[in-house]
């Protein structure tokens, strides 16, 4: 236990050292991997592919975005098929970060998994964090703020600008500041053809 590398304990969500050379040296390569993926042109499919695939931890293969994106490591992101990003968005994955099949993200969404001590002195030198995890079919309006160790269930709207600081369950559409479950989805959502 004692001979824990500070990666490992990023990814445990305890205290760790966000200057140590390999976490730097990660977070470098999500950078210059972003800035690459961030200057490509729709019509430079094959490239922004590959670049995706390197950047990703899993799911680089099928994931369609819209650049800009920007994200700390990348490596701890996990995607399922066909996840959608919107342009500009932010993924801070000091912890683990999945996202389900077919999940949609508007626009602006920041997806944050870090922590920082209350105490002054001991967020000088260290931080920590906790883990995000979004089903399948969700749907995250544009400009939400998922913040550290939240859970959002499967087939769930998100209303764009919401807040989430707590776990939301399953087919529910969940809005505002903080994030409320409004109302179930029902069965005459999921019939309408516009919004």
């Amino acid at each position: 236990m004692a001979n824990r590398t500070e990666r490992e304990k990023m990814l445990a969500g305890e205290l760790y050292d966000p200057f140590d050379p390999e976490l730097m040296e990660g977070r470098e390569r999500a950078r210059d991997l972003c800035h690459s993926l961030n200057n490509t042109r729709d019509r430079d499919a094959d490239e922004r592919r590959s670049l995706m695939r390197l950047l990703f931890g899993k799911g680089g293969d099928t994931v369609w975005m819209q650049p800009p994106f920007f994200c700390d490591y990348g490596a701890n992101i996990e995607l399922g098929e066909r996840v959608f990003f919107n342009f500009n968005c932010i993924v801070l994955d000091v912890c683990r970060v999945i996202i389900g099949d077919y999940t949609q993200i508007g626009s602006g969404v920041q997806i944050l998994t870090p922590l920082h001590p209350l105490e002054a002195s001991l967020r000088r030198q260290q931080e920590y964090g906790a883990p995000v995890t979004i089903g399948n079919d969700v749907w995250i309006g544009a400009g939400a703020l998922i913040l550290p160790g939240v859970a959002i269930g499967d087939r769930t709207v998100i209303g764009a600008g919401s807040v989430v600081t707590r776990d939301i369950p399953s087919d529910v559409l969940a809005v505002g500041n903080p994030c409320r479950v409004l109302r179930p989805i029902t069965s005459e959502d999921r019939a309408r053809t516009k919004p």
